[in-house]
Formats: C-alpha cells, structure tokens, sequence
C-alpha cells in the first residue's frame, strides 16, 4: 500500500486516526495507542506482503528476545554471544532473499555450472527494518539504550508503519522515550498534515511526472546527446523527489502520532562536495554506516591505507545494500572512490574554488553516479556515459529529444527549483504574515485534492525505493 494512493489516504489513514485518537490514554501512557499503531502496521504491511508479514513477525520476536538476554548476561561472554546472534538472524534473512540469487547467479558464470535461482520476492522494506534491528541490538550491548522488556512496545518500534517501508532508518534511541511518553496537541498535528501533504506533493505532482520522462528517455532509440541528458535529469530529480518525498511523508505522519523522527534529507543538490552531498542525502543511512561500520573499522584515526581500505568497504556495503547487481557494487566504490580522492588529493583545492564551479562538479559527478545506479549492466552504462558527452551519439538532438524538452520544461524547471531551499524561503516568509492562519490550512487543502485529482486520473505511481 502506497502513501501515494487512494486506498491510503482516503481509507486506511482515516480510520487509523481515527481508532488512535479515540483511544484513551490512561495517566498519559500511550502504550494502548502503541498497540492501535501496531495493529495498524501489521495490516499496512499485510496488504501486499502477506506472505513475509510471518517472517517479519520471528524476526522481531527473535531480536526482541536476545535483547532481553544481551542485557540479563551483560558483562558476560554469553552477551556477547548473544549480540552475535541478533546480527547474523536478521542479515541471514536479508541475504536470503535479498543477495541468494545473486551469488548462485555470479556462481553460474564463473565455474558454468546451472544451479536454478530461488527468484523470491523481496519482502518489502527488508533493508530499512533488518537496519533498526541490529541498531537496537548493537546499542543495547553498548549500554547506550536500555533493553525494552514490552514485546508490543518493541514490536511497534520495528514495524511503525509510517517508516516501514522506506525509513528514514529510526533507531530505538531516537524514540525510545516517545513509546513511553509523547506529545499530541493541534499545532503538531497541523505540522505533521502540512508536511504530510508536502511530501506527498512532491512523490505525485513532481517525481511521477518526471518519472514518465525518464521511462521514454530510456526506451528511446533517438540515441542523441541530449536524450541521454534529459534521461539523466530526470532521473536524478525523480529519484530525489520520490524518495525525499516519501520522507516528508514519514516524518509528517510521525509528527502526527506523537513521534519525532530524524531528518533525511538537507537539499543535496546544493552541495559544494561529494563528502557534503553524503551528509545531506539519506541522511539516516549514512550515518548507519558511519556509527556502525565505519567507526568499528577505525574511522579515519588510521593509518592512511588503512583508511582507504575502510572507506572502500563502507561504500561497497552502501553499494551492496541498494542492490544485488554489480551495478550498485560499482555506484558504491566510484562514490567511495570520489571520497577519497576529496580527502586525500585535491579536497583543499576544491574547497578554494567559487561556490557555482563546486556546485557543477558535484552536480556532474551525481549525474555520473545516477547512470551507474539505474543501468541494466555495464555495457548500458558506458553506452550512456559515452552519449553524454557525444561519444557514440547519432546528433546533439533529435527532433524526439527536443520535443520532449519542450513538453517537460516545466516540471523540469519546477524540480530545479524545488531541489534548492528557496520554495522553503519563501513559505517561511509567508507564513509570518497575518492572513497565515487562513491562508496555509487552504493552500494545503488546495494541495491535496490536486494530488487526488492526479491519483483519481490514475497517474504513473511507481515508487523506486520499494525495491530496495
């Protein structure tokens, strides 16, 4: 079930509201609203994966349960032990489904053998919730969040349904409290609504459109110099949109319910280098790797090949947890690559140039970055690489290119704009006005039933990160 849909919206959302905020909270614990929202996610996750909804449920007894033997044997080996356990259980099934076919793919071809694939579905969401669980178990043995003994409190941490299916990735230390005790009054809730709206604004009336683009760009057979930028640009603001969208959404919905989660997106595309992008998109997976990959390896308080060499493993992980193909391995390493090249070789020369030619440089590396991530091999991107600065392109424009350019001129533009924090800028601006209170719950409904006239229409509604 997407956000992005009318079942969602005008179905499940409202009676879920409804069934939250008509549950009474007794001396103020929300703990009989934590069970609404945890029936609430188990019906969200149900609804199209009935299926892993079992395997979502044992590995959230299971984790929940060496946590409470992590803690009774602290100090011990058998914590230890124990930690080990909650890693390998959730990142077995995550390799299960996930890499399986990858391997048995990868070993097909190098010893010819015809091992059959599994071909299993990817059980939605299996990326972001496997993260919250180590996170919770790893902290835990840290003695940096105390051990949560109420299996539905745990339950409803792991499978909240407005962060489920995509993140930003929460870990147990960013709400822990807000299971026992959080705030709901009319201004959070109008917040949350706003932002909701906003993300979903985002996800429908921008990422989709751009979306169409980028699907005809890729089928085209134009094979122009221009077709493969427009290709790129769409897909660069489409897959931004979606997924920063999608964020919005979560984070609102969130707000609504009484949770504060961290924020996952700061305006990427104005950053001023690759090492200031990573800082500001998908915030929350990069900071996953950093606290418990990179760290644990050493960090940067290494020798400088040591440092290389844990560099090139975080962002071989980040590559390998987009996706099994070797085309996210590569996106992953040409990224940690980029890194170190910042890092070690022409950072402090970077850092001296004027702002607009740092802005090209990291605009040109993503876009490079993009091609890799949304080929189907090698040899489509290369192709791709080569058109975009016409090796291998028939012209610089074809008559199919540029009456494309024409047609999406405004969404495109919309999305340059919208990518930046001026939009932001100016509803803050606005919003100090007077008529505030009158104009913003309008404009916002106004917002909304546009967004449903698009959905009712029946509008392209693909949502990329689904498949990660």
């Amino acid at each position: 079930m997407l956000f992005s849909s009318v079942t969602f919206l005008y179905y499940f959302l409202p009676a879920v509201l409804a069934l939250y905020f008509l549950t009474p909270t007794p001396q103020g614990s929300p703990r009989l609203r934590n069970i609404v929202l945890l029936a609430a996610s188990i019906v969200f996750y149900a609804w199209g994966e009935p299926v892993y909804l079992f395997l979502m449920l044992a590995e959230v007894a299971l984790l929940w349960a060496f946590g409470l033997l992590i803690d009774k044997f602290r100090g011990t080996r058998k914590s230890k032990l124990f930690l080990i356990f909650s890693i390998l259980a959730p990142l077995i099934a995550l390799g299960f489904f996930k890499y399986a076919d990858f391997f048995l793919g990868n070993i097909n071809s190098v010893f010819g053998s015809s091992i059959p694939l599994l071909k299993l579905a990817l059980p939605i969401g299996i990326s972001f919730y496997t993260f919250q669980l180590l996170s919770y178990s790893i902290d835990l043995y840290r003695g940096e969040v105390a051990v949560q003994r109420n299996p539905l409190d745990f339950a409803c941490y792991v499978m909240l349904f407005p962060q489920l299916m995509a993140g930003p990735i929460v870990r147990y230390a960013d709400i822990a409290a807000q299971l026992t005790v959080r705030e709901h009054s009319v201004p959070r809730f109008a917040q949350g609504a706003r932002r909701f709206v906003i993300g979903l604004a985002k996800k429908v009336l921008i990422a989709n459109i751009l979306a169409e683009l980028c699907q005809i760009m890729r089928a085209s057979r134009e094979g122009s110099v221009l077709s493969a930028w427009l290709y790129i640009l769409a897909f660069g603001l489409q897959i931004y949109f979606d997924f920063s969208g999608y964020s919005d959404m979560a984070l609102g919905l969130g707000r609504i319910f009484g949770f504060d989660f961290p924020e996952n997106f700061n305006y990427p595309y104005i950053a001023d280098s690759i090492t200031d992008f990573w800082r500001r998109w998908h915030i929350s997976l990069s900071q996953w790797f950093r606290d418990y990959l990179y760290i644990p390896l050493g960090g940067s308080r290494v020798k400088t090949a040591r440092f290389v060499l844990n560099i090139l493993i975080v962002w071989f992980a980040t590559g390998f947890w987009h996706g099994a193909d070797w085309n996210f391995i590569a996106w992953g390493l040409y990224f940690g690559l980029i890194l170190l090249l910042e890092k070690l070789v022409f950072g402090k020369a970077l850092a001296k140039l004027p702002k607009v030619l740092k802005h090209i440089y990291v605009l040109l590396i993503v876009a490079v970055g993009w091609v890799f991530f949304d080929s189907s091999g090698f040899a489509a991107a290369g192709a791709t690489l080569g058109r975009l600065v016409g090796i291998g392109a028939e012209s610089a424009a074809g008559v199919e290119s540029l009456y494309y350019l024409r047609s999406y001129a405004v969404p495109l533009l919309i999305g340059f704009i919208g990518a930046t924090p001026l939009p932001k800028r100016v509803f803050l601006r606005l919003s100090r006005s007077r008529s505030a209170a009158i104009w913003e719950p309008i404009g916002v409904a106004v917002l909304l039933l546009i967004v449903t006239a698009f959905l009712v229409d029946g509008s392209f509604n693909p949502f990329i990160y689904f498949r990660f």
